[in-house]
């Protein structure tokens, strides 16, 4: 999604208040409501398919998989996000009894725009590496075959895997899937 207009500071307890009763979708990033955009035909497709995959891979298992309506709050401070598909291993830690929100997922998977790009890769993941449970993080192009796969291997460490083929297969140690680029971006339409 698209992060496009930023309102004033808030307190959380409004932003939640908001977000019950709002349509549409906000993120909420150190005191301010960040809305998001509408998603392009690619966003969709990417996301889509990267959740179909990993729900029918994971639906006998002991995960839980969820697309960019389930809020995330990672730890240290109120900051609550829209990750575009999450997958948590065991039971999801809900904040609240509506379970609108979860706290540990070991995946999170981001599909890049333009104007996203930059917060998602630097902002956005600083938040996510602060989740214990998180093991993999995902950037998918939506211009290109080009997946980037962050993977935890200690404390403080995160190794990139790049994927820039077609022909490249994406290999998921958290959740022990695979998915080749082939079939994630079949029916993506690239604009270059």
């Amino acid at each position: 999604m698209v992060s496009s207009i930023v309102l004033s500071p808030v307190t959380v307890e409004e932003y939640l208040a908001q977000e019950e009763i709002n349509e549409e979708k906000s993120e909420f990033i150190e005191g301010e409501i960040i809305k998001m955009a509408g998603a392009s035909a690619n966003h969709n497709i990417l996301t889509g398919k990267l959740h179909a995959r990993l729900l029918l891979a994971l639906e006998d298992l002991d995960y839980s998989v969820f697309m960019s309506d389930m809020k995330l709050l990672p730890p240290h401070g109120d900051n609550y996000f829209y990750p575009d598909v999450m997958v948590i291993k065991g039971e999801p830690c809900f904040t609240n009894e509506k379970q609108t929100a979860v706290t540990n997922p070991c995946l999170i998977a981001e599909i890049l725009s333009n104007s996203t790009e930059g917060f998602d890769k630097n902002q956005k993941f600083a938040f996510y590496r602060t989740i214990p449970e998180l093991k993999e993080y995902i950037l998918i192009s939506q211009e290109d075959y080009r997946v980037e796969l962050y993977r935890k291997v200690g404390k403080h460490q995160w190794l990139l895997t790049e994927l820039m083929n077609q022909e490249d297969v994406l290999t998921l140690e958290s959740v022990e899937v695979e998915i080749s680029l082939a079939d994630l971006y079949k029916r993506v339409k690239f604009t270059n």
